[in-house]
């Protein structure tokens, strides 16, 4: 929204009385006085009229290491959920940009920010996501071409985009997808009947799980990491 037009819907009044507010050096936006209000602003700008605070919502950006056994969700009648883990203020303002299942664990990530949530869960962003796998079958070079290959989701009638694997070891690999269909990982497995007993995320983008993170726990991410999906 425009700050003049936010300005008029906060305080009720006219477009003129904006008008001479600006005139009047009387609004500020993020600390610094404004002269004219056609330029947009986020939910995330600190907007001061004559000393009222009309909006000063932070943006904040959380790395969590998801333990099994959590749901991700912010809210659950039965299981814990990975909101439950923060110790944090206003954290029932966050959501989750991307989820985990119950016993997947790994880089959770947790935001107020929409637009940039967003960009990283959107298939057309193709923001890459890594995971360490095991199954309970030994893993071929058969899998290394078919997912790089894609394969064909019925469901959705849809083919994955050509994806990434490492074998690691008979029953282990690393893979990294460019999108986040449901469960994905285990179906793409599944086309092989091959059952994924563990999976763990590793990173989102240039985003890597911090290896001083327990699990259970979080911290706020870096200004690089942040906008590194900016």
């Amino acid at each position: 929204m425009r700050l003049d037009r936010f300005i008029e819907s906060k305080l009720a009044v006219s477009a003129q009385s904006v008008r001479e507010l600006f005139l009047q050096r009387q609004v500020l936006l993020n600390g610094i006085a404004v002269s004219e209000g056609r330029g947009r602003i986020s939910e995330f700008c600190r907007v001061e009229v004559a000393g009222r605070i009309l909006q000063s919502r932070e943006a904040v950006y959380i790395m969590l290491h998801k333990p099994q056994g959590c749901v991700s969700a912010t809210k659950d009648a039965k299981n814990k959920t990975v909101i439950d883990l923060l110790d944090f203020p206003q954290k029932e303002n966050l959501h989750l940009a991307g989820r985990l299942d119950f016993n997947t664990t790994g880089l959770l990530l947790l935001t107020n920010d929409g637009k940039w949530s967003r960009k990283i869960t959107q298939p057309t962003h193709k923001i890459p996501k890594t995971y360490l796998v095991q199954t309970k079958e030994v893993i071929t070079e058969d899998y290394v071409r078919v997912f790089a290959e894609g394969i064909y989701f019925g469901f959705e009638d849809l083919t994955t985009l050509p994806a990434e694997l490492t074998i690691l070891s008979p029953y282990s690999a690393r893979l990294t997808i460019y999108e986040g269909r449901y469960h994905q990982v285990k179906r793409m497995f599944g086309f092989f009947n091959n059952e994924v007993v563990g999976l763990h995320r590793l990173s989102m983008g240039k985003i890597i799980l911090d290896t001083n993170l327990a699990a259970g726990e979080y911290r706020l991410l870096t200004a690089e990491e942040i906008d590194s999906i900016k």
